[in-house]
């Protein structure tokens, strides 16, 4: 049922019934419909404005999330580049010391991408700055962990070539004395026992029976067996890694040259041969065909007071056997 519209009439103070044409229904109908839209526009944009729609609401808190984890990975790639900056001072000034060899150079560690942009694609993201820091941090923890691992296989070839090292010093007595009086002569000045002048002591000398049992100080092989002028007979062993050790004045060998041994094999046997006052061995320990002083090669064999009294015995003897 069409609605019935009235107009009041202040002449005769009566309502009186005003008809209303199609035209201006339809009219009256459209402008309340346009009126309605335009307010739903207007809210809906108000809404979209201020609040988002709800597929842009959740990509804004995934955003949120990405950063924050983002964020979180940065912090966790600084944590990690401490600790494996701690490794690398461990292996450059701990490791590398102990088995002499050059630290890696800072170039090598630190060294960054040549050529191309690698992070072109993310400069157009939203918080790039931070998404470039966290990949190039990435990136470069990635490399210094690959440089430190082949530090580490390198280290372990060291290991193994120390322990090479280790049993190949000449590192106990090439004779067994159960007192240091058997010393007849240090390393150094001492006064020839047939010129009576003074001269450089190469070596160690060590008196006994003829016969005697000699022992090789270190793994070795035996560089030279023969009679060399005024050492008499002699036995030659190359250690490797630069140490030879020299034994004289030998009544006879127990090993060919050639012959690989072992710290403590018998090699030869105390003597009285070449320039010799009495039967002794003349000892002496090589670095590099420079001589040093064979005390300092038998911390294998003797304890701190040991080593501290033969070190005082062997510094008051004056005269040399050969």
């Amino acid at each position: 049922m069409a609605k019935t519209k009235y107009r009041f009439n202040p002449e005769s103070i009566s309502y009186e019934e005003v008809e209303v044409s199609l035209k201006t229904r339809a009219l009256d109908f459209l402008k309340h419909v346009a009126s309605s839209l335009v307010l739903a526009v207007i809210i809906v944009v108000v809404l979209f404005f201020y609040f988002g729609s709800p597929k842009e609401r959740a990509l804004i808190r995934e955003n949120q999330e990405l950063l924050s984890h983002y964020e979180r990975l940065n912090n966790e790639f600084n944590k990690m580049q401490v600790v494996l900056g701690d490794l690398e001072q461990r292996d450059d000034n701990i490791y590398r010391v102990i088995f002499e060899a050059e630290p890696i150079h800072n170039n090598i560690r630190k060294a960054g991408f040549g050529g191309v942009n690698r992070y072109e694609d993310l400069e157009n993201l939203k918080n790039a700055d931070l998404v470039i820091a966290t990949s190039k941090k990435l990136d470069q923890l990635s490399k210094s962990i690959y440089v430190q691992t082949k530090s580490y296989d390198e280290v372990e070839i060291m290991v193994k070539n120390k322990f090479k090292l280790l049993a190949a010093i000449p590192a106990i007595m090439p004779i067994a004395i159960k007192d240091f009086n058997r010393i007849s002569a240090g390393y150094g000045w001492r006064v020839h026992p047939i010129y009576k002048t003074r001269k450089f002591h190469d070596g160690m000398d060590f008196t006994g029976k003829v016969g005697t049992p000699l022992y090789a100080t270190g793994d070795a092989v035996v560089k030279s067996v023969g009679t060399i002028r005024g050492y008499g007979k002699t036995v030659v062993l190359d250690h490797g890694y630069g140490y030879t050790t020299l034994y004289a004045h030998l009544n006879g060998y127990n090993v060919k040259r050639g012959q690989k041994v072992r710290r403590g094999e018998v090699i030869a046997f105390l003597g009285n041969t070449g320039k010799s006052t009495g039967p002794h061995l003349h000892y002496e320990v090589r670095k590099s065909g420079k001589t040093l002083n064979p005390i300092n090669y038998y911390f294998n064999d003797l304890t701190a007071d040991e080593y501290d009294s033969m070190v005082a015995f062997a510094a008051n003897t004056g005269q040399t056997m050969d």
